[in-house]
């Protein structure tokens, strides 16, 4: 049996830091959303009790590592179950890019087992399990737009966006999400206004979201990183209406009404940026 799943890139509207756990992560309030920059993720039925990955990417482990790999493992152990599988990835969404393409391939790899085995889980009981594998694996179960609290792994669904465009630009580096969030001073943090980027949702305003979407983590990136700072600079002077950091960088989001104006902020940061996208928004509720 053959199964596939389509495995979206997510993208932040805002992302906030409250404060600094005991358990040493930290309090986060984020809006996220899907587009339609996405991974392929096959599932192959085997014989064997065991699980195989295989991503035709360089940077994507083919072991235990992935955590395409740890999703299966936990699927299997959470439903005790004996049957085999074997992963292979395609992968569309750049690397550590902020853009959560393993914390989406895991995702994908819970649905999809779910229905290759019969198991009868719901989405919810899937995003339960896959917060185990890390903060962005519940918000990609579902794959819709919502809000993530607690490190992340709280997901509670919000309003559809406003019809509208993203500009998608990422440096020719990675970023590790630990090591931002390791020079993360809370008190020195700027801070979007989340209650503001919500109510744009329930509106359906565009004007209203370009103005408020915002990333705290961007003045520590910028930091150690300048060189996303002068993609997002450039990203402002090519007209984007609202831009911000997804998630700890680099990639940088430009929202776009039209597509005509995406595509000239496109051609704009082509000579100054390896990877450009221009994607749509995936959730049309």
């Amino acid at each position: 049996m053959i199964l596939f799943e389509r495995a979206p890139a997510k993208i932040n509207l805002s992302l906030d830091i409250l404060g600094k756990r005991d358990d040493g992560y930290h309090e986060v309030e984020m809006i996220m959303t899907t587009v339609d920059l996405a991974d392929r993720v096959e599932l192959y039925a085997i014989e064997e009790d065991t699980i195989e990955v295989s991503a035709d990417n360089q940077y994507v482990p083919n072991d235990e590592r992935n955590l395409a790999y740890k999703a299966a493992l936990a699927f299997k152990n959470k439903y005790q179950l004996t049957n085999g599988v074997h992963i292979e990835i395609e992968k569309n969404i750049p690397v550590s890019a902020g853009l959560g393409g393993g914390s989406s391939d895991a995702a994908a790899v819970l649905r999809g087992l779910n229905r290759m085995w019969s198991v009868g889980a719901s989405l919810d009981e899937l995003a339960e399990l896959g917060a185990g594998l890390g903060s962005d694996v519940p918000f990609c179960v579902h794959s819709t737009t919502a809000i993530g609290t607690g490190r992340g792994e709280k997901v509670r669904e919000l309003d559809s966006p406003p019809r509208c465009y993203a500009v998608l630009a990422k440096p020719n580096i990675g970023i590790s999400t630990w090591i931002i969030f390791e020079k993360v001073v809370v008190d020195e943090l700027f801070h979007p206004d989340t209650q503001e980027v919500i109510h744009s949702l329930e509106d359906k305003n565009f004007t209203n979201l370009a103005a408020n979407v915002g990333n705290a983590l961007e003045r520590v990136t910028f930091s150690l990183y300048p060189n996303v700072e002068r993609i997002k600079n450039k990203m402002v002077q090519a007209g984007a209406d609202g831009v911000l950091m997804s998630g700890s960088g680099p990639t940088v989001v430009g929202l776009v009404e039209h597509f005509s104006k995406a595509k000239r902020i496109y051609n704009g940061l082509r000579g100054f940026c390896d990877e450009v996208y221009v994607v749509q928004l995936l959730d049309r509720r």
